[in-house]
């Protein structure tokens, strides 16, 4: 023991400490100290309580917390476990990992720790060391090993033995995470990352990704935060705030900040702001945090080739794609796309709606057209928009070319060498049904291609989708496609393509119920027919006359027009042209009350339509005879031609002609005096016409359905079967 001179004024004394004495806490030697000698420092350390603060009430993660808590059940009581949330920036995983340990405590009551470990942070992410060191000191233990093996082991002797639960926050890898698992019984760690971390299921982590919260939490949140009343007082500009922050819960917090702060001023006015589409990133910040700095840092991660497909992907004018969509678009093959569009979504950049299919969060796609902004008149730009268009403009002319083989007379214009197959289709189910999925994407596409200086490429994509309009009936897409192919063809200046456009979408106005501007354009279109010298096409524009003369009750003016039609049809040899035209006819004569004439010309195009294999439009002939026989009363052979009209409209996906022959079903139900069984086929139908957002037939079936009573039916005396309505 050392020996210490303490001076005093009386002169020196020279002390010592010896024998069993214990000193504690601030000690002045005065004296000698006999027996044996034991230091101690002051006072143990506070037990570490660490996490970083959170709000008083999660709004909307219940059922999040509830999984946590799950994943924590199902381990036996004395394992350590760990839990990995993973999500976008901005969507609240540090703030739920807080809760849950916090809410926790009682069952770790020797600490909770907390390191940031800057996965995303400008200057790089954190060496795990500087975290583990924390972690030691917090345990009293000063100096920490120089080594990270050595302080690694450490902390894992430290923690052997303890209860304590560790949040590690903002993780950029497994690497960087697995020197700081305790590894010990009694333990739990919670790993929040922007990155799916999927190394750590080799450690047997479980995994809780986050995502948006729904619009109900993320209104209480902004009346939480900015008061009930203006919530209340303005509702609609609320959820117009509630709707451009997309469910992210910073993006909430930040505009409800930016509200709080200006009291006089009115919701609408940042709602108005953040419907500003790019404007919105810019918006959304308060004391110098943004939604947008922490996309850019996401981004920043990302290799050189997976940045370049972020910005690309920011040029395309839908939010949802397909990996065959970005493998065209980044000019690689699929296997490569697959890869890159991996790593988008490794940093929740993207996320994996169906297999195959990816969507941008809102918020994401607004950062993801800043960067494409760039791109855009840039040669990789131009051709990157080239060959997405190329691309839909093939696989639709593909799909058409199966569903719709007489349609395709037009040619077509590409920019790009077919470097990118188009997709092939084995038969017209799953050509229809890629029409189908894609509907959306080839709207948004048509109402850009214009913009992007490919005015014929859009009139052609309207051409193409025929075999959507004509089955699956979109009546608005239908008309709204039609009158930008319009105005393309026009600025084209190719007069076939006008012609097409014109009849074609008079057939789209006509089902819209637009019976005076689809007169227009058939009329246009005849006349332009006889300039080009085009008898087929004259043909056509008849045709769609007759079906507005038809809508409009002109029933004598509407056979006329279809007598001509079949003249100058059969004149062409255009056999399934002059059969369609005898199908018509054959439906004004059921109007007419002519039932017994319209079986004959209906069987003949039944014949003609089959012996050519065109099924679908043989299964309407079909339906129709059904409803001539059943207003000749014949209804057993009637209910049999339905059900096979039925059965093959369901086989082809035809969801309008399904419900439309549900209908005739309900017709013949009531001329057979079965009520009961009516109802049901009429209830069939209108949830189909719903189904399809048919307004006026669903209008028109729910209104029948009204006229029944449930005790005493239908009315006793039933009308004519409705069949093809004018």
């Amino acid at each position: 023991m050392p020996v210490n001179d303490v001076n005093l004024p009386y002169g020196v004394v020279r002390n010592s400490l010896a024998g069993a004495a214990t000193v504690s806490g601030p000690v002045v030697q005065a004296g000698a100290i006999h027996g044996g000698l034991h230091l101690h420092g002051s006072s143990a350390l506070p037990t570490p309580r660490q996490l970083p603060p959170c709000p008083r009430r999660l709004v909307g993660r219940e059922a999040d917390l509830e999984a946590l808590d799950d994943s924590l059940a199902v381990e036996a009581a004395s394992a350590d476990v760990t839990v990995v949330v993973t999500g976008p920036a901005g969507v609240g995983k540090t703030a739920l990992a807080a809760q849950w340990l916090r809410g926790l405590a009682g069952r770790f009551p020797d600490g909770q720790l907390y390191a940031d470990l800057r996965g995303y942070a400008p200057g790089g992410p954190a060496d795990p060391a500087e975290a583990l060191g924390g972690f030691l000191r917090a345990f009293g233990v000063s100096p920490v090993p120089g080594s990270m093996a050595e302080g690694a082991a450490l902390w894992r002797s430290l923690a052997a033995g303890r209860r304590i639960a560790v949040l590690l926050d903002n993780a950029s890898t497994a690497a960087q995470v697995r020197p700081l698992l305790p590894g010990s019984d009694h333990t739990v760690v919670v790993v929040t990352s922007r990155r799916r971390l999927t190394g750590l299921g080799i450690d047997g982590a479980v995994f809780r990704s986050l995502g948006p919260l729904a619009t109900e939490a993320s209104a209480e949140i902004l009346a939480e935060r900015v008061g009930r009343s203006r919530v209340v007082d303005e509702s609609d500009a609320a959820a117009e705030v509630v709707d451009a922050c997309g469910g992210l819960p910073l993006a909430i917090c930040l505009a409800a900040a930016r509200i709080a702060a200006r009291p006089v001023q009115s919701l609408a006015a940042t709602a108005e702001i953040l419907g500003r589409g790019a404007d919105r990133l810019g918006a959304l910040h308060a004391d110098g945090e943004a939604v947008r700095d922490l996309l850019d840092a996401s981004y920043d991660v990302l290799q050189p080739d997976a940045a370049r497909l972020y910005g690309l992907l920011g040029l395309l004018p839908f939010a949802e794609f397909t990996v065959e969509a970005a493998a065209v678009v980044a000019d690689v093959d699929r296997v490569a796309a697959d890869r890159l569009l991996d790593e988008l979504m490794d940093v929740h950049l993207l996320e994996e709606v169906l297999p195959g299919r990816f969507r941008f969060h809102d918020l994401v796609r607004l950062h993801a057209q800043g960067h494409g902004a760039g791109l855009r008149d840039s040669q990789v730009g131009r051709a990157a928009t080239d060959r997405i268009v190329d691309w839909y403009l093939a696989s639709t002319t593909a799909a058409e070319a199966v569903v719709s083989p007489s349609h395709r007379t037009l040619p077509r214009e590409y920019r790009t060498l077919p470097v990118h197959p188009a997709r092939e289709f084995a038969d017209d189910t799953q050509a229809l049904g890629w029409l189908d999925e894609e509907r959306d994407r080839l709207a948004d596409l048509l109402r850009w291609a214009p913009a992007c200086g490919r005015n014929a490429a859009t009139w052609q994509l309207a051409d193409a989708m025929w075999p959507l309009f004509l089955r699956l009936r979109p009546a608005r897409l239908w008309v709204e496609a039609h009158r930008i192919g319009l105005r393309a063809a026009r600025a084209d200046g190719d007069r076939r393509g006008e012609l097409r456009m014109l009849t074609s979408g008079g057939n789209g106005l006509r089902n819209a119920g637009e019976a005076a501007e689809a007169a227009r354009w058939f009329n246009e279109a005849l006349d332009l027919a006889g300039e080009l010298a085009q008898p087929l096409a004259q043909a056509d524009a008849l045709y769609g006359l007759s079906q507005t003369h038809r809508m409009t009750g002109r029933l004598d003016e509407a056979a006329d027009c279809l007598r001509e039609v079949v003249r100058i049809r059969e004149a062409q040899d255009y056999l399934r042209g002059s059969a369609l035209a005898r199908l018509a006819h054959g439906e004004v004569l059921l109007l007419a009350d002519r039932a017994a004439e319209a079986v004959t010309s209906i069987e003949r195009a039944h014949r003609e339509l089959a012996s050519i294999g065109d099924d679908y439009e043989a299964a309407r002939a079909i339906a129709f005879l059904g409803v001539a026989h059943t207003t000749l009363g014949g209804y057993d052979r009637a209910d049999r031609c339905l059900q096979e009209a039925l059965a093959g409209f369901r086989a082809r996906l035809s969801g309008h002609w399904e419900a439309r022959t549900l209908e005739f079903a309900g017709e013949l139900e009531e001329r057979r005096g079965r009520p009961a069984a009516a109802r049901a086929r009429f209830e069939e139908s209108l949830a189909r016409y719903r189904e399809l957002a048919a307004t006026a037939e669903a209008a028109r079936l729910a209104d029948r359905l009204a006229a029944y009573d449930t005790d005493s039916g239908p009315p006793a005396t039933p009308g004519r079967p409705a069949g093809p309505r004018p």
